[in-house]
């Protein structure tokens, strides 16, 4: 089992940055990339970024390119998100995932959540004036 904890949300301005950290606890070896993904009030959950273990691959959702900046520290065991220019419809749950699958390429990344196999709890993330 791999446990995953987010935190670093919370309510900013349009405009302003935050950085979203997960740790990544438990059978850590299981997971051969990581990820973030959102959800709005009655929307579906959607792909933010997502890199490999190794940090040689990253992938990003078009609406948050040259925004966002995923990263990983494997001698922490935690991912990141940093996000800059935040908008309002940047507002969302913002939840941590682990993959298990090992062949990452943008199709895999376009898959969605199906590749995707523990979740954390989500941090809330509010970008208003």
């Amino acid at each position: 089992q791999v446990q995953l904890a987010e935190s670093g949300g919370g309510l900013v301005q349009p405009g302003d940055s935050l950085r979203l950290s997960c740790v990544v606890s438990g059978h850590t070896f299981n997971s051969y990339a990581m990820g973030w993904f959102r959800q709005a009030p009655g929307k579906e959950r959607e792909s933010v970024a997502a890199i490999t273990r190794s940090g040689g691959s990253t992938y990003y959702a078009d609406s948050v390119k040259g925004r966002f900046t995923i990263s990983v520290d494997n001698a922490k065991n935690t991912v990141y998100l940093q996000m800059n220019s935040l908008k309002p419809n940047d507002t969302a749950v913002y939840y941590c995932a682990a993959s298990q699958y090992r062949y990452w390429s943008d199709y895999t990344f376009s898959r969605g959540r199906e590749m995707f196999n523990y979740w954390g709890q989500g941090t809330q993330v509010t970008v208003s004036s």
